[in-house]
């Protein structure tokens, strides 16, 4: 592949437009398209992905998640050229890389890309690829203007070995937050606390954040979303015989540990336990079927409020546990719960919660209040996904 061909950006967000700027200005001719409509105006973009991949040789993806990589997928399936390489950068499961890999074939690239968007734009990813050969060779000068590249053997391996790498950066996450937990109890200066964690293993991270750990002006989060991260650790969690899926989906006669959080834990505000113990219980109660454990979570006024059968309902928490056979559902092991957000105002929180229950997602809203030195769910209103 040479400069003069086309390539086409279909991504959401900064990471597919530093990709899309950085081979800009490496003098390949690019053209982008992005379903929120948002760009930096550093390329030329395209108001439907069909314009975008229909003279384009390669097509990158650099989409959120699975399902938008095959939704785009499909809608420009007839509009692709039959010689077009589709190059997917995104970070999805494992299986969902195979099916993919299958269904296009030989010009199917996958390269899951490990970093940044400042790695982006300098061009220093690492970028882990899974391409028959004759698709490597026509795509390997845009991966190696993009960074690093690492052949591996094939989209499956890709794809976990990316979520392992996503893994590792939850974790860090996760003991920075807790390390700098245990300094604010001592009552150390951040800045000192921080000057000690920069010289260890999670220096470069550290170092990173620095200005927004300290509260700086102006300074912003980390470069990777925490949606994103929180999504990743989701899809590992999803994999079968995955020590984090037996973690966030527990057996019916196993209590939930601190682990059961581990995507929450890693990717939100440092909340104190007792804040998570309701929602635990929450998800207890959903895993084993036993509404116990909603007698845990919820206070005994709390309301659980939806739209059920196209009619709103407002249930007494009587009415809620007397919907639960007390055993776990015959489809339990395939269902999924993660803790999205937690927002702490002193005696108050909120909190959202996805689960993914067979055919069906819901998005679960909590108000949490602080009682007799604990916190209980006073309310939950949800939205049905069919």
């Amino acid at each position: 592949m040479t400069s003069p061909h086309t390539i086409a950006v279909l991504g959401s967000g900064r990471t597919g437009d530093a990709i899309a700027t950085r081979l800009a200005g490496k003098d390949w001719d690019v053209v982008g398209w992005t379903c929120s409509g948002h760009t930096s105006g550093a390329v030329e973009t395209a108001g439907h992905p069909h314009e975008a991949v229909a003279k384009a040789s390669l097509v990158v993806l650099a989409l959120f998640d699975g399902q938008a990589c095959r939704q785009v997928l499909e809608d420009v399936r007839g509009s692709l050229r039959e010689d077009t390489i589709v190059l997917n950068t995104c970070t999805i499961a494992p299986t969902e890389a195979s099916e993919l890999a299958r269904q296009i074939g030989e010009s199917y690239v996958h390269a899951p890309v490990l970093g940044s968007v400042p790695a982006a734009s300098a061009g220093t990813l690492q970028i882990l690829t899974a391409a028959h050969q004759d698709a490597f060779d026509r795509v390997r000068p845009v991966l190696e203007t993009l960074g690093t590249v690492r052949r591996v053997d094939d989209a499956y391996t890709a794809a976990s070995l990316a979520l392992i790498a996503h893994h590792g950066l939850a974790g860090a996450v996760l003991a920075l937050r807790d390390s700098l937990r245990q300094s604010d109890a001592l009552g150390l200066p951040r800045a000192q606390a921080l000057d000690v964690l920069e010289l260890g293993q999670l220096g470069g991270l550290v170092s990173d954040q620095r200005r927004f750990l300290v509260g700086e002006s102006g300074a912003v989060a980390a470069e990777f979303t925490i949606g994103a991260l929180a999504n990743d650790m989701a899809l590992l969690a999803a994999a079968p015989n995955t020590p984090l899926r037996s973690a966030v989906m527990p057996a019916a006669d196993t209590p939930a540990g601190p682990e059961s959080d581990i995507a929450v834990a890693a990717t939100i505000s440092a909340v104190h336990d007792s804040v998570l113990e309701p929602l635990r219980a929450y998800i207890r109660g959903h895993s084993t079927g036993d509404p116990i454990h909603f007698r845990g979570a919820f206070l005994p006024t709390a309301h659980i409020e939806g739209v059920r059968d196209g009619a709103f309902v407002s249930w007494p928490l009587d009415e809620y546990c007397a919907l639960f056979p007390g055993r776990p559902a015959p489809d339990e092991p395939t269902r999924s719960r993660r803790i999205d957000t937690i927002d702490v105002h002193g005696t108050v929180a909120t909190a959202t919660m996805s689960l993914s229950h067979g055919a069906d997602t819901f998005t679960d809203i909590f108000l949490l209040v602080r009682v007799d030195d604990g916190w209980r769910i006073a309310n939950k209103a949800y939205h049905r996904h069919s």
